[in-house]
Order: C-alpha cells, then sequence, then structure tokens
C-alpha cells in the first residue's frame, strides 16, 4: 500500500468511526426516550440512576449499560421489545433455531428488507442476475431467514420458490441417534429441491446451507441447471468447505457465503483473494450492527488482530437494540479491509466451549 492510499484508508477508517459513533447516539436518543423507546429499556433505563441519553456519547460508551443476556430474549411479553414508535406498525417476530432449548425471539417491521437490500448491493448481477428467481433451501417457518430471503429475490425482481428444512426436527433426530432418519430427511429436501430446479429453468440463484449444497451437488450440476450464483451460510461454513465449494462443487459458479443470524442480519464477505487461503472473513453492516471478538474470560477486553476469542454482537436499529450480547461462536478478529473499513472476523465457527452442548443437524 502507498503512503497515499495508507492515508486514505486511515482517514476512511476514522470516517468509519465516526459515523458508529454518531449512529450509536442517534439510536441512544431512540430507544430511551419515552417517546420512541421499547418498554424493556424504557424500565431498564428506570433502574440505572443515571440517564444513557445525556451519558452515553461513542459506540464505547455502551459497555456502562452491560451485556445483554441471552435470557431477556427466550419468553415473553414479546411487545416490551416493541418501540413506542412502532406500536401501530404491523409486527412480525422471528425465532432462533433452537438448538439451545427455548428459541429467543426478536420482534421486527422492516429490518428484515433494509439489510437484505443493503446486503443485495455486494452481489455482483452477473451471478445474481436482475429478474432471474431464485430457490431458498433451508429453514422457513418462524425464521427472518425465510422472508429475508424472499425479499431478496424479489428486491433484485425475481421470485423465489421455497423448500423447508426444520432444524429443530433433525436437532431431535440427532439426539435420539436416528442418522438414517437424518439421512432420509435430508434426501426429502434435497428430492423438492431437484424438481422445482428441473421445472422452473429461470431459476439461477440459490441460497442454502454448506451440508446441503453438498448435498444437492451429489444429485445434480448446478452450472448445467442454470444456476449462477449461490448465497450459502450456516455454521459448517469452514475454509476447507470454502475452498471445496469454489474448486470442486460449483464449477466457476460465484460463490457468496456470508455469516448471519436472527438477532443481527447478515455480514458480508470479504471478496475471495489469493492470500487470504479460503479464509472466510466477514464484515459486519455497520452501524446497524457490529461484531467484535472478545477474550471469553474477560469479555470486556477485545482481543488483537489475528488472535482467537468469543464473538460480541451489537444491533442498532430502531426495531431492535442489544448491546454486547456474546454470541455461541467464536473466531479471529479480522483487520478494516478497504471496502469495509470497520473489523471483521475470520474463520466464524461454534464456540469451542459450548461444542458438546450444541446440536447443528443439517443447518
Amino acid at each position: 500500500m502507498s503512503p497515499t492510499t495508507e492515508i486514505d484508508f486511515k482517514a476512511k477508517v476514522t470516517d468509519a468511526r465516526a459515523s458508529l459513533d454518531a449512529w450509536t447516539r442517534e439510536m441512544i436518543e431512540w430507544h430511551f426516550n419515552p417517546d420512541t423507546g421499547a418498554p424493556f429499556w424504557l424500565d431498564y433505563a428506570a433502574k440505572l440512576g443515571w440517564d444513557p441519553r445525556r451519558e452515553i456519547h461513542s459506540y464505547d460508551d455502551l459497555g456502562r449499560l452491560g451485556a445483554f443476556q441471552d435470557e431477556w430474549l427466550r419468553g415473553g411479553p414479546v411487545r416490551r421489545w416493541v418501540p413506542r414508535a412502532y406500536a401501530d406498525k404491523p409486527i412480525f417476530v422471528f425465532e432462533t433455531g433452537g438448538s439451545t432449548g427455548v428459541p429467543k425471539s426478536r420482534i421486527s417491521s422492516e429490518d428484515f428488507r433494509i439489510d437484505y437490500e443493503a446486503f443485495s448491493a455486494t452481489l455482483p448481477d452477473d451471478a445474481f442476475p436482475k429478474g432471474a428467481d431464485w430457490i431458498s433451501i433451508g429453514p422457513t417457518g418462524p425464521r427472518r431467514l425465510r422472508l429475508a430471503v424472499e425479499h431478496l429475490a424479489q428486491y433484485r425482481g425475481g421470485i423465489c420458490f421455497m423448500v423447508d428444512l426444520d432444524p429443530r426436527w433433525v436437532i431431535k433426530l440427532v439426539k435420539m441417534g436416528q442418522m438414517d432418519a437424518v439421512d432420509r430427511y435430508k434426501q426429502h429436501v434435497i428430492d423438492q429441491s431437484l424438481t422445482l430446479l428441473r421445472a422452473h429453468p429461470n431459476i439461477q440463484c440459490i441460497f442454502t446451507t454448506p451440508k446441503l449444497l453438498e448435498a444437492l451437488c451429489e444429485k445434480v450440476s448446478l452450472k448445467k441447471v442454470g444456476i449462477k450464483g449461490v448465497f450459502c451460510g450456516g455454521t459448517e461454513m469452514t475454509p476447507k468447505f470454502h475452498k471445496y465449494a469454489v474448486e470442486e462443487l460449483l464449477d466457476g459458479i460465484y460463490f457468496a457465503p456470508t455469516y448471519g443470524n436472527t438477532l443481527m442480519g447478515l455480514a458480508v464477505h470479504k471478496p475471495l483473494l489469493r492470500e487470504d487461503n479460503y479464509a472466510i472473513i466477514y464484515y459486519p453492516p455497520s452501524p446497524r450492527a457490529m461484531i467484535e471478538v472478545v477474550d471469553p474470560d474477560q469479555p470486556d477486553r477485545v482481543v488483537g488482530y489475528g488472535e482467537t476469542g468469543r464473538v460480541r454482537l451489537t444491533t442498532l436499529t430502531r426495531e431492535f437494540f442489544m448491546p454486547r450480547f456474546l454470541e455461541r461462536d467464536e473466531a479471529e478478529r479480522e483487520p478494516p479491509y478497504e471496502l469495509y473499513p470497520w473489523d471483521g472476523v475470520r474463520n466464524v465457527r461454534p464456540f469451542s466451549r459450548f461444542q458438546s452442548s450444541v446440536v447443528e443437524g443439517v443447518y
């Protein structure tokens, strides 16, 4: 990087941080204002003994609110999370997969549309043609993913066909040791997908999970059936799978790996570069969500670049405020990149201390 380019890049990083701090102040004013905030946060503020709107001036100041607790999202009443400004709007409720007990619930109105329209801008039009139809092969039901991928297809001018996967049923089968039933169910999902792919030639784009993508490619050449782009996300996304998908499974089809969940939305992948050796590097949609990598034993401490730690998520939208939530994932901290001048994460995977208690199934 030339000295001039380096100076420009540092300016981008500084500007991105300033934008994040300004957005944080705006969201704090929104969520702790009696006219617009959600009952949960207004009650929370009343117990603090200080006014977040007066004393939180930057993203780093969010630490004063403490860590967001997992159990707050498990169970109801769910309307405590609806901002007063959205009281008269139609409200969706989305659930996490439920692989660790009672699913967490998140309310929404427009966030899934806003997030996926921003993601759409990162997709190349030659691989995800405008007007092309999509097929989504993965979890639907109470999850945000179903409506989000469908909106993405519609936003790009297409129609989205759906094949459902129920991960909670798969998890039950795995826990019962019924792996034959898991394989049969997976084949059931693949059979439905093949039927749609063969019947609808305008399907040119796919969303699916790594395991289902591999199973699908065992049955058909996606290139021969007209697929041009694959948008893929899930817990089995590893550098090994990334390399396998690009070099063997997809035969030149564009591969867009993503990291996301109901609570954050989705993070975009850094373009594939030789020097990254198929590492999967994601950047969050700043300033609407931020990902940090922290010391598991001292979660207020962000680890150094290249170091491993637990993923800490902060979501900052008008619909949903979730500061400093410890995810069940771990990763390496990645430095800012030209396209995304803020921290990212490398090779996200299930948090090693939880692996014995988390069942992922085919998701």
